[in-house]
């Protein structure tokens, strides 16, 4: 008992050395081994924990705690057979207790024996008395209902819970989930008119619901999975919808869902009246409620001439087309908005960037421009303008966290120009997001707090951040703060398996084992594992050592001791700053005494990188990938990665296969492919059986690749490159492969990469044309030119052409990008010095490109030590 209240005052040593002495001394006490599954329970040891249970119940078999305690983490570990015949052990133990019912039939369920669950609640409801539930219980009794009504729904006794809906219908207080249910069966069941009928009803209660139209549609048989119909079901539709928006005039829905199904005149009208209201109220959100409209063939340019005869109607009358009272001002200033983003979207940032700059000289004090012009620029590849206007916006208004974390990404997104223009400043990019970051934090304690708040977005844009700058470390340290996260939600549902079983949420307890059971497969932890493994290849193919050896080869010793200095008062101001930290935090609870947060033993996260197997930590969270995220291209491309330097050649072709499966055409997929096959072609002949083995399990597999059938490897390559001559990144991937199967042919691969046009997309645009190729593709190409073909002179070639082509990237150094014209000024301002006159045309470009004289001011604080 000593060593369980030391654990709970986090002496963990001393806890479990009290608690094993105490096992030592009555190894046949069920208490000492249940205090030990405690401890183990309370360090997530979980499976050690369940053994510990099990060796008090062969003491004391009948147990009701020990019992109760196994049976959650049965639940918790999905131990789902266990978990059935712990519950029913405790309900023979205590069959009084509603609970030990609920449970028993909660496990079954779970266990995939709905059937057998919903007669163990009939079993209970046989117990119970007729006039149960009494008043104060009366919700929790609904709830078990419910439950088991859509238990026999889920096993397709469709008539009978309809049959048991409607005689429960008295005892059940839910009445929208009674009415929701209610459709669903009738639907299932063909019912469809009486189904419409209710959803009529439903839609009188909320008319907003899109879950409703949408059943509502199925009823009258006009719902289709891909959103395609044929013009009478458009026809059908059009006239269902129209007498819906006379029935719900105020719903924003039955306005908005026909634009996704009409074509042509008809959504011409129905879009024209559908945003004229929006714009003249000023709802800044028109334009994302429309976006999905442009995956539509021809709509976009549909919106684009409607907007447009807006704008010039405005200009003209101040007028609509179809009206005679005159607009208000703000009126032009959201049209000017829509087509900003609407020319973003398109590609075409000169005509955006101008819509936008008329907005803000219309109304400078709209926030939303700003924020909208740094997602432009962001877009057009100016990332230090696109973070200026960010925090333009934000000093506009310091309360909305939203711009905050806006301005706080955009800075994050800024360290690429840092890195190649500014090289000794990149990490004060990061100092300089973290600093505004915090603003919204409790009590200035910055890291604990963001982490606590598992503020993920933040965490994974530092983190690439960092990864983009080379400090694996503190990369390492974000990536895996964000793992932790998905581990510490996990541990959440723990406390659930009691809670909701008591409380009788039994719906949302499913629902939520369900989402738990799938909670590895979300964006944000495929983001951060994807992010932990590259650091790993990244750590494996360059050691900490051999990279500290180059620093060291490459630096003078006056160099290394001034470095060594700047370390160390870097080193001594952090530690300043946790210490100021801690003394000005408030962490005083009511009672007067202080929690003190432990200090984090690796803040720079070196001892991440001082790992011996950097492979086997990669491994870890790629088993996550390959299980959660199994449909994923990167899932398989970085299974590739680690199996190839593993020497993993089995689960390196399984990675190859996956990714001929998920996308034969994909230049990724081809690159792998090729690269594995001139690997193997490279090895060694086998001399051991497993080796023999394996080889012969090769070349059994080899004939079923498409693309590999009776042809060598360049012969593929050249074959994949006739099908995708067109494509950039496919040129680039049959030029880096030309390369990797014979160094000789460089200077014919780097050729095939700058023979490539760029062509312009058919567009009906009038206002400005977009090229095909994007800007990400064009830098991942002049990196592969500069760093794998090794080819300076090409890469410079290839950096001329697509600043160019891209004249706002800070990356290409565009003539239109603030890189350039920071240059320019700087230039400028030394002839002043010098007595030199600046050029007006330059002064007046820079200055109406740097808005407001912020972008000056905020380069400086970020530069400047």
């Amino acid at each position: 008992m000593e060593g369980l209240t030391l654990n709970c005052m986090d002496r963990k040593t001393e806890a479990y050395e009290l608690v094993r002495l105490g096992v030592k001394n009555d190894v046949k006490s069920h208490v000492c081994w249940h205090v030990y599954g405690l401890l183990y329970r309370s360090d997530r040891e979980y499976r050690e924990a369940i053994k510990c249970y099990r060796n008090a119940l062969r003491i004391d078999p009948d147990n009701i705690e020990i019992l109760r305690d196994l049976s959650l983490l049965q639940a918790q570990m999905r131990d789902l057979t266990g978990f059935v015949d712990t519950r029913q052990q405790l309900l023979h133990l205590k069959p009084n207790h509603r609970m030990n019912w609920i449970g028993f039939a909660v496990a079954h369920h779970l266990n995939s024996n709905g059937a057998k669950a919903v007669e163990i609640l009939e079993a209970f409801e046989g117990t119970l008395e007729d006039d149960y539930p009494p008043d104060n219980e009366r919700y929790e009794h609904g709830e078990m209902l419910l439950y088991k009504i859509s238990l026999l729904e889920e096993s397709g006794f469709l008539e009978r819970a309809l049959e048991e809906l409607y005689k429960k219908e008295p005892k059940i207080v839910d009445k929208l989930t009674y009415k929701e249910q209610e459709v669903s069966l009738l639907v299932k069941l063909g019912r469809l008119e009486e189904g419409a009928n209710i959803y009529k009803a439903l839609l009188t209660m909320n008319p907003d619901n899109y879950r409703y139209y949408e059943g509502l549609q199925k009823c009258f048989g006009l719902y289709s999975e891909n959103g395609k119909y044929s013009s009478d079901e458009v026809d059908r539709l059009d006239a269902l919808y129209k007498s819906l928006s006379q029935q719900y005039t105020w719903s924003s829905a039955v306005k908005r869902i026909p634009l996704d199904f009409l074509q042509g005149d008809k959504f011409r009208e129905a879009t024209f009246n559908y945003i004229k209201p929006f714009l003249t109220k000023g709802v800044p959100s028109l334009f994302s409620d429309l976006s999905p409209l442009y995956d539509h063939l021809g709509k976009a340019d549909i919106l684009e001439q409607l907007i447009l005869g807006l704008e010039h109607s405005i200009r003209a009358t101040s007028r609509y087309p179809d009206r005679t009272e005159k607009e208000p001002p703000s009126t032009l200033l959201w049209i000017l908005f829509f087509l900003a983003q609407h020319y973003d979207r398109e590609g075409q940032y000169d005509v955006a960037l101008s819509k936008i700059n008329e907005a803000i000289e219309h109304t400078p004090t709209v926030i939303d421009l700003y924020t909208v012009k740094s997602r432009i620029l962001k877009h057009a590849g100016d990332l230090v303008a696109a973070a200026s206007f960010a925090d333009e916006a934000r000093c506009m208004d310091l309360a909305d966290r939203y711009i905050n974390s806006e301005s706080v990404k955009r800075m994050l997104q800024a360290d690429q120009y840092y890195c190649t223009v500014h090289k000794p400043f990149p990490l004060l990019k990061v100092a300089l997001a973290e600093k505004t970051a915090v603003l919204f934090t409790k009590d200035g304690d910055q890291h604990n707090n963001l982490h606590d708040m598992q503020c993920m977005w933040y965490e994974l844009a530092s983190g690439e951040s960092y990864f983009r700058q080379g400090d694996l470390g503190q990369a390492l340290k974000k990536f895996l703060a964000v793992e932790k996260h998905y581990a510490d939600i996990t541990e959440d549902q723990f406390d659930f398996h009691s809670y909701c079983l008591r409380k009788m949420t039994l719906r949302a307890y499913v629902e939520m084992l369900k989402f738990q059971d799938r909670l590895h497969s979300h964006a944000y932890f495929h983001k951060a594992a994807a992010g932990a493994i590259r650091c790993y290849l990244k750590l494996f193919d360059s050691p900490l050592n051999s990279l500290a050896e180059k620093e060291d080869t490459s630096k003078t010793p006056s160099q290394k001791k001034k470095m060594k200095k700047q370390r160390k008062a870097e080193r001594a101001k952090k530690e300043a700053e946790e210490k100021n930290e801690e003394s000005s935090s408030s962490g005083i609870s009511r009672s007067g005494k202080r929690h003190v947060k432990p200090a984090d033993p690796d803040p720079l996260g070196e001892k991440l990188l001082k790992t011996e197997y950097p492979l086997s930590e990669a491994t870890k969270y790629l088993k996550l990938l390959l299980k959660n995220s199994p449909d994923s291209l990167e899932t398989h491309l970085l299974s590739f990665e680690v199996n190839m330097r593993k020497q993993k050649i089995l689960l390196a072709f399984q990675a190859v296969k996956q990714l001929q499966r998920l996308d034969a055409e994909n230049p990724d997929s081809h690159r792998c492919l090729i690269k594995f096959f001139h690997k193997l072609g490279s090895m060694p002949a086998p001399l051991t059986a497993a080796e023999k083995l394996v080889w012969s399990v090769l070349e059994a597999e080899r004939p079923s690749i498409s693309q590999l059938q009776e042809k060598t490897l360049s012969e593929a390559n050249k074959v994949f490159l006739g099908k995708h001559e067109e494509s950039l990144m496919h040129i680039v991937a049959v030029a880096e492969m030309l390369y990797t199967l014979e160094h000789t042919k460089k200077l014919e691969a780097v050729k095939l990469i700058e023979d490539s046009c760029n062509k312009v997309m058919p567009m009906n645009g009038a206002l400005g044309r977009v090229l095909e190729w994007k800007l990400k593709d064009c830098i991942a190409v002049h990196i592969l030119l500069e760093k794998v073909l090794i080819d300076q002179d090409a890469a410079l070639r290839w950096k001329v052409r697509c600043a160019e082509y891209f004249p706002y990237s800070t990356y290409f150094e565009g003539s239109r990008s603030s890189a350039v014209q920071n240059l320019l000024n700087n230039q400028d301002s030394k002839a002043a010095v010098n007595g030199g006159a600046s050029h007006p045309e330059i002064s007046q470009g820079a200055n109406s490109f740097i808005s407001n004289g912020k972008l000056e001011a905020f380069k400086s604080l970020t530069i400047s030590r």
